[in-house]
Order: C-alpha cells, then sequence, then structure tokens
C-alpha cells in the first residue's frame, strides 16, 4: 500500500490538536476518568503520560491478510481500559508489565519493524497511549515510514476517537466480545461495552469500509471484526455475529477465534475454567455460515495454539 505521507502528516497534526487536552483532563476511552496524567493521576487503565510498550516484534499469528508472509509490525501496549478477567495478555494489560518510551524510542520502534520487512505497524491496545502514538508516527512518517497501520482493539472506544483517527488509521482489527451487558459487566466491569463497542464499530465501518487487499492479498484498508468463542455462550455468539450482519453488513470480514482457554482470574471461574469444545466451535462456525460473510476467517483446531499466546493461526473460508 502507498501512503500518502503528505496528507497522513496533516492528519495527525489534527488529531494531534484535537486530542491535547487529555494529558490533563482524559477521556481517551469511554470511562472518561479526566484524571491530569501530566500531573501524575492514575485513572481506570492505570496509564501514565508515555507509552509503555511490553514487546514489539514480527507477529505471525494475525489474519491471513494482516501476517502475510513476513509479519505484521506488532506493538503490545501495556495497561488496558478493560478487566477482562480471562485475558491472556494480562501480565501487560492487567500487570502493566513494559517499559515506558519517549516518542522518539517509539518512532525508532516502528522503524525497526518496518526494517524487518513487516507488512503493517499494528498497535495493540493503544487507546490509552493515543496522543502520544500520533505523536511518534508524526516522526516516523516525517522521517520516511511508509506502512499502513493497524488499530487493534477490543471496541471499546469512544466514536470521538475513532473519527478524529480517520484518515490515519487504515485497517481496524476489533473485537465484538459480548451482546449482553451482563456478561460485559461480569467478566470485562465494562456494563456500557454492548453499547459502546457498537457505535464504535460502526464509526470504524464508516471510516474504512470492507477489507481491501493488494496484489499479494495484504490487507490495506478495512475492518475485521473479531469474535472470542466463549465456553458455554453460544447465545452470545449467535448475537454478537447476528449484530454484524444486520447492525453493519454481511460484506464486513469476520474472524472466528476458537483460541479461549482460561488464564488470569478465569482459571477458577465456573463457566469459562474450561477451553472451548470442538462441538462448540463448530456450532459457532455453522452460526457465521447461515449469516453468509462474504469473508470468514476460522480457527478449527485449539490443538494448534502454543502456549504463549499472541493470536491464532487462521484460515480463510
Amino acid at each position: 500500500m502507498e501512503v500518502d505521507v503528505e496528507k497522513r502528516l496533516r492528519r495527525i497534526e489534527e488529531a494531534l490538536d484535537h486530542l491535547k487536552e487529555n494529558d490533563r483532563d482524559c477521556k481517551l476511552c469511554p470511562r472518561a476518568c479526566r484524571v491530569n496524567r501530566e500531573a501524575g493521576e492514575r485513572g481506570f487503565c492505570r496509564a501514565g503520560i508515555r507509552p509503555k510498550v511490553f514487546r514489539h516484534a514480527a507477529h505471525h499469528g494475525e489474519e491471513p491478510p494482516i501476517s502475510g508472509t513476513k509479519g505484521s509490525g506488532t506493538v503490545f501496549f501495556s495497561h488496558c481500559t478493560m478487566r477482562c478477567i480471562y485475558c491472556q495478555n494480562h501480565r501487560f494489560s492487567q500487570l502493566d508489565q513494559g517499559r515506558e518510551l519517549s516518542s522518539a524510542e517509539l518512532c525508532e520502534v516502528f522503524f525497526d519493524l518496518q526494517d524487518q520487512g513487516c507488512h503493517n505497524i499494528n498497535l495493540v491496545t493503544p487507546t490509552q497511549f493515543m496522543p502520544w502514538i500520533l505523536e511518534a508516527l508524526n516522526l516516523a512518517y516525517g522521517a520516511g515510514l511508509s506502512l499502513p497501520i493497524v488499530y487493534n482493539t477490543s471496541s471499546y472506544e469512544t466514536t470521538g476517537l475513532i473519527e478524529t483517527l480517520e484518515g490515519i488509521i487504515d485497517i481496524y482489527l476489533a473485537d465484538i466480545r459480548y451482546a449482553d451487558p451482563v456478561l460485559a459487566r461480569e467478566y470485562s466491569n465494562a456494563p456500557d461495552y454492548v453499547a459502546r463497542s457498537r457505535e464504535a464499530l460502526k464509526a470504524m465501518w464508516h471510516a474504512t469500509g470492507p477489507l481491501v487487499l493488494d496484489a499479494d492479498g495484504i490487507a490495506s484498508r478495512g475492518l475485521i471484526i473479531r469474535h472470542l468463542v466463549l465456553p458455554g455462550h453460544s447465545e452470545n455468539t449467535r448475537a454478537s455475529l447476528n449484530w454484524i450482519a444486520e447492525g453493519l453488513s454481511t460484506d464486513v470480514a469476520v474472524s472466528l477465534m476458537g483460541q479461549y482457554r482460561p488464564a488470569y482470574k478465569a482459571l477458577e471461574h465456573q463457566i469459562l475454567s474450561r477451553r472451548i469444545t470442538a462441538e462448540e466451535y463448530a456450532a459457532a462456525f455453522e452460526i457465521a455460515q447461515e449469516l453468509d460473510f462474504e469473508t470468514l476467517f476460522i480457527q478449527p483446531s485449539e490443538a494448534e495454539f502454543p502456549d504463549e499466546l499472541f493470536g491464532g493461526r487462521m484460515q480463510e473460508t
């Protein structure tokens, strides 16, 4: 994909101007904690004023158009705006492990990933650091970065932030976790997740449209919505997939994730303390097939998943 650098730099400057108040009055996510992060105050996510990164690497476990043959240039940011009790990345999302970076250092991370030949820059849970990520992107595009940007999110976002990022984010890799606010409250401490995520997904769809692939089958633009199949919650899967088909479009690329395994606090949970069964995944796949999505990515075998998960191996139907 050819990035129009001059246009992107203009949009980044506009976005930075729009978001500049968040260092002293943080409203980046739906919780709107309004803390003064510049003064050292911490909101729900506990993030400070500088981006904290747990790991960056060429990642081969995303959907095929994202990982491609050379990997997705993935940057795993610490902290999170949610509290998922089954979070597989809890070491850095909930326990806050990672290293704080300056904008210049984060810019170097982006160039390291580009130098490795990655197809894109994949920002994982970036919401709580977005203004400072934009500062790094401003430096990077000004110095020769040419890769498209993937925004990898739980979808617990404000429409205002998604609209502000239009023209900067090329691809949204976005979750739809729940269709039931009760589950969202119990499992992720986000009772307004259903409403907020649906508003955000509509904004993402409006901003990017359907998945666009280049001649090599690599994504250059668009939206992929992921749904993690949870044990014992087939109705949540059905309702979530139905909403995508009816609330957005069957032209949306859907990724049906079978990688669930109990982790973190879910190890002691009555329902979530087991992996999904082959039958549960097959039932979810049947629902997705019935809805006739134009593009459907699947993860058919839990045996393929590595011990330390940062995604799953996928194939396109």
